[in-house]
């Protein structure tokens, strides 16, 4: 069962809803926001009823702790960015760079397992992006030995970063072709 003084003190708050509703308009001046800041501030004064003294203006102590949660929301909001399709969370994320940074050295390393020539002529071609024609003449070679070269040094890469595909290739059937160090590589078209 209620106090009597509790009950009396809940149909007091019940009648200052007016008074609130219209404070809170003025303050936030959004009607729905205006109606959620009365209902959190009722809440927070039947929560807290029993640090209210009797004697005491029950519209003033109201009114502060409307006013009050407004204000702490406020600066809470402040702090707060609305991001509702998650944009500017991705913008805030930064991509782990480990994965890259192993890659590039695991590339760096086959490419440094590479014979000079094919190194030479896959940088040529596939990094600085000379033709095969003008790669040919820096090297002093045939443009046919640069392809060549190019070719190889693609698939020895393609050996030394994936080992796995050399497998692929000879489940597939695909002819080898005998490189200069004796090995057996893919022939690769391009």
């Amino acid at each position: 069962m209620m106090e009597p003084g509790k009950k009396g003190l809940r149909d007091q708050i019940v009648t200052c809803l007016p008074n609130l509703r219209a404070f809170a308009r003025s303050i936030c001046k959004n009607p729905a926001r205006a109606d959620d800041l009365v209902q959190d501030t009722i809440v927070k004064a039947l929560a807290n009823l029993d640090s209210f003294r009797e004697g005491t203006n029950l519209v003033a102590w109201l009114f502060t702790i409307l006013r009050n949660h407004y204000y702490t929301e406020l600066r809470n909001r402040r702090r707060e960015v609305e991001d509702a399709d998650g944009a500017h969370a991705a913008r805030l994320v930064s991509q782990p760079g480990q994965i890259s940074k192993l890659e590039m050295r695991d590339f760096h390393s086959a490419l440094a397992n590479l014979s000079d020539e094919q190194r030479e002529a896959l940088v040529l071609v596939g990094g600085s992006g000379f033709s095969y024609e003008e790669a040919a003449s820096i090297c002093g070679c045939a443009v046919g030995t640069i392809k060549s070269r190019v070719n190889r040094a693609r698939a020895r890469l393609s050996e030394l970063l994936d080992p796995d595909q050399t497998e692929i290739f000879e489940a597939e059937g695909v002819d080898d072709q005998a490189c200069p160090n004796g090995r057996k590589m893919p022939a690769v078209n391009g």
